[in-house]
């Protein structure tokens, strides 16, 4: 298992990385100019937590804050974790669970080693 992170731009997926690791996706300039690359269109990042919780981490909503800063907007984030997924609209907006899947959300979750149970 690893943490999978998918950048969502115009309905694609215009980006994606891994870690070898199952609790940590480390930070990546390729990402952020991914990010900076695709602002004006940029539906979502999401990542995944292969081992859990269904939640942000710390160091999520720190990355967050810097995103959204960066961008002078706030960015939609989603975290796929086994109990499920959840989307947040900006670093400070309210954490929903994510009722209706994307696309793209089986890729994200067998690119990370896990099925949702």
């Amino acid at each position: 298992m690893r943490e999978v992170c998918f950048i969502i731009s115009a309905g694609a997926v215009v980006w994606a990385d891994a870690s070898g690791s199952p609790a940590a996706l480390p930070d990546s300039r390729a990402r952020w100019q991914a990010i900076w690359a695709h602002r004006d269109a940029l539906d979502a990042i999401a990542h995944s937590h292969p081992l859990g919780p269904r939640a942000f981490s710390a160091e999520d909503e720190s990355t967050m804050t810097a995103i959204d800063a960066a961008l002078g907007k706030p960015a939609c984030y989603i975290v796929v974790a086994p109990a499920g997924a959840i989307a947040r609209l900006g670093a400070r907006g309210r954490t929903e669970p994510l009722r209706d899947e994307p696309w793209w959300m089986e890729l994200l979750r067998l690119a990370s080693g896990f099925q949702e149970q």
